[in-house]
């Protein structure tokens, strides 16, 4: 083989190798990723994921996933997800104890949008494949937006979850039938003034007269940002990992 040709191909290959180690996932580190779905045509979602170091015992870590708020949403720009929740707190905590897969819904869209709602069950599948994640700790948490995510996917696939987390969110109290038998804690501020209080207190009162089991959390002073109080919260990952599938 010619000596230029055969150098040639070994720098390909090593720069392949190089990228495709660049893209896997470190213990203690978060990295960009993308999903090609299989259910949707066409459909890409593109996804930062942590993972833990790996605990004592060797035992399966749960699983978190994340939906952002509208302000974060982006095509190609992933960076933005970590301005908020678990994707920023990770950033200084590599000992956080939760596989965490963060989203970035696409610019214009919703995570309300079923396509993008059935891919992100796509993604628990891949992840949970993948990271050999523990099937009865996964735990879903969104803020506004993702709030509001937070609640369609929960009601339309409560046998997911072991327990939901939205904050300053909403959803459509006819849900609470499908809700009640999941752990769920709400957040939101008080003087809220983009998405109004009633919106969770709606589902609060929905969800608890369908005998649902629900805690309701009100910041009397804070606004819109109810939720970097909640994520800086160690009580509210300790109350997590105290709810598994059955």
């Amino acid at each position: 083989m010619n000596f230029r040709l055969a150098r040639t191909l070994a720098l390909v290959a090593l720069i392949g190798a190089s990228s495709a180690f660049a893209a896997d996932p470190e213990p203690g580190k978060q990295v960009e990723q993308t999903l090609k779905s299989e259910k949707v045509d066409g459909g890409t979602l593109d996804y930062l994921l942590f993972v833990p170091n790996p605990s004592k015992g060797n035992q399966k870590p749960p699983l978190m996933l994340f939906l952002h708020g509208a302000g974060e949403r982006g095509n190609g720009n992933l960076p933005l997800v970590k301005k908020h929740g678990p994707p920023k707190n990770v950033e200084s905590n590599p000992d956080f104890p939760f596989v965490v897969i963060s989203p970035q819904c696409p610019t214009g869209k919703w995570w309300t949008d079923e396509n993008l709602q059935t891919m992100l069950l796509e993604l628990i599948d891949k992840i949970e494949t993948e990271q050999q994640t523990d099937s009865s700790r996964v735990y879903l948490t969104g803020l506004s937006m993702g709030g509001f995510g937070s609640w369609k996917l929960a009601a339309a696939h409560p046998e997911r979850f072991a327990a939901v987390v939205p904050i300053c969110g909403g959803g459509d109290p006819a849900d609470a039938k499908s809700l009640a038998k999941l752990p769920i804690w709400v957040f939101h501020g008080a003087k809220d003034t983009a998405v109004p209080l009633k919106r969770s207190e709606e589902m609060v009162e929905a969800v608890k007269e369908a005998g649902g089991n629900i805690e309701f959390t009100v910041y009397p002073e804070a606004g819109h940002d109810s939720w970097t109080e909640t994520y800086n919260n160690p009580k509210l990952y300790d109350w997590l990992l105290k709810h598994q599938t059955k």
